[in-house]
């Protein structure tokens, strides 16, 4: 029997949590440059009575997200698309992250937009990093959102020179991001499908600990302790918004992104997180 596909890139905590909370009796590929990150968790949740499929994929790549597109198509049309593959400021150079998380991204909400079936959905997972750099020209947002894909790393505002560290690549990637579902989501609803994004701070995941053990170690965990909730987020809270967003009670979203921070991006501009007012 054919089943509904959900197909899922990046085989990290925040993705695990999403596809065991919409993924029950769906065909899931779940694609990872580490295949081995892919095994254990399909093995995980196979174990628990899901369906998963291990792919090895790059999101870097257009071949091999056509080729995870491609062996998705194998078990039946893809309804739902959960995007959280990427790598954090701590983790690549500035090259790394504008091919993964910024140039990856875009093609893949391209590429999956081409086939999603009629009443589908995908959610990209970006970051509350996007809302914390100056604010861009509208023409620029423009650029980010439209740009062809294979012209995006060519903007002269991705350029090395116009970029200070990983955390500005990681910033301007992650605007990207926003713009591009913003975009992309009218492409999806020509086929009758939603395209939405999840901005969340910081979250428990190996990628957060890695930051948290980086050079900016001390400026994350100040942030989660001076925002309004006073700590970090879990996958299972991305999910709860994941789940809404995918859900027919999210019949009238699209376009949009979800800033899910316990607050911290509101303390950066007008309370304790505020540049100069942080101890």
């Amino acid at each position: 029997m054919r089943k509904e596909v959900m197909l899922v890139t990046g085989a990290g905590q925040i993705s695990m949590a999403v596809a065991r909370r919409i993924g029950h009796g769906k065909k899931i590929i779940l694609g990872d440059k580490k295949v081995e990150n892919a095994n254990t968790i399909a093995k995980v949740m196979n174990e628990a009575g899901f369906d998963v499929v291990p792919f090895e994929m790059d999101l870097s790549s257009r071949e091999s997200i056509l080729e995870i597109i491609a062996e998705a198509r194998k078990y039946g049309e893809i309804r739902y698309l959960v995007n959280g593959a990427g790598v954090s400021p701590s983790q690549a150079p500035i090259e790394v992250i504008l091919k993964v998380d910024l140039y990856g991204t875009a093609v893949l909400l391209e590429e999956v937009g081409k086939v999603i079936v009629e009443g589908g959905c995908g959610v990209t997972i970006s970051s509350q990093s996007g809302w914390r750099m100056p604010q861009l020209t509208a023409e620029e947002d423009c650029l980010l959102a439209t740009t062809p894909t294979e012209e995006l790393l060519s903007l002269d505002i991705l350029q090395p020179e116009n970029i200070r560290d990983t955390l500005h690549a990681y910033q301007l990637a992650k605007r990207c991001n926003e713009k591009r579902v913003m975009a992309e989501c009218i492409n999806w609803g020509k086929r009758g499908a939603r395209l939405n994004d999840i901005a969340p701070g910081i979250i428990v995941t190996p990628l957060a600990i890695d930051e948290f053990n980086g050079p900016r170690g001390d400026f994350y965990k100040n942030m989660f302790a001076k925002c309004p909730a006073g700590r970090p987020g879990t996958a299972d809270e991305v999910a709860n918004v994941a789940e809404l967003l995918m859900s027919d009670k999210g019949a009238f979203i699209t376009g949009s992104t979800f800033l899910i921070d316990g607050g911290a991006t509101s303390s950066y501009f007008y309370g304790p997180l505020q540049p100069g007012k942080q101890s």
